[in-house]
């Protein structure tokens, strides 16, 4: 499988592209507002070093797989909005994929994240259908609630259970477990 194929994918407003080093200031400038991991707090960023770590551990991930998180932009423009994309993990014993989200609070409200987790979702069941794609959200999080809603996924109340920060509800694309 070449790379190349997947570094790209567009949406009506939306291009999403491989992230690069020119994107570390971005990921620190996202992932170091306090507002944007408000329901993730150990994926805050506080010094730009941790943004090139994450940066590398994202190019890796690319590197490995071919696949993985996306700079999100408008089409009009080259600053980037946030990231979305996907890694594969382990869920209580099950290979999926997990759904990631994370825009900039000048993005949000404006169906930014719903469009982008669509193309990735769309993404996924074409080119990683033997995976089970999920989101792990906190249950105070109605936004990524609606965004994972939007993109397609349906809760799987099932599958919840502890996660990084705290309790994580789960939306699925397929439901793991349940036929």
């Amino acid at each position: 499988m070449s790379e190349a194929i997947f570094e790209e994918l567009r949406t009506a407003r939306l291009a999403l592209r491989r992230p690069a080093e020119a994107d570390i200031d971005a990921i620190f400038e996202i992932h170091g507002d306090p507002r944007t991991c408000v329901h993730n707090p150990s994926d805050a960023l506080a010094d730009p070093g941790e943004a090139k770590e994450l940066y590398h551990r994202w190019d890796d991930q690319w590197r490995r797989h071919g696949y993985g998180y996306w700079v999100v932009r408008r089409h009009d423009s080259s600053e980037p909005l946030g990231f979305c994309g996907v890694k594969p993990m382990d869920l209580r014993g099950m290979e999926i994929l997990n759904l990631f989200y994370r825009f900039a609070v000048a993005a949000w409200g404006q169906g930014y994240a719903g469009e982008a987790a669509t193309a990735v979702t769309a993404w996924a069941a074409e080119h990683r259908p033997g995976l089970p794609l999920i989101a792990r959200v906190r249950p105070a999080n109605v936004a990524s609630q609606r965004v994972a809603a939007r993109a397609g996924l349906t809760r799987a109340a099932h599958l919840d259970g502890p996660g990084f920060d705290g309790h994580d509800w789960i939306y699925a694309t397929r439901l793991p477990g349940r036929g």
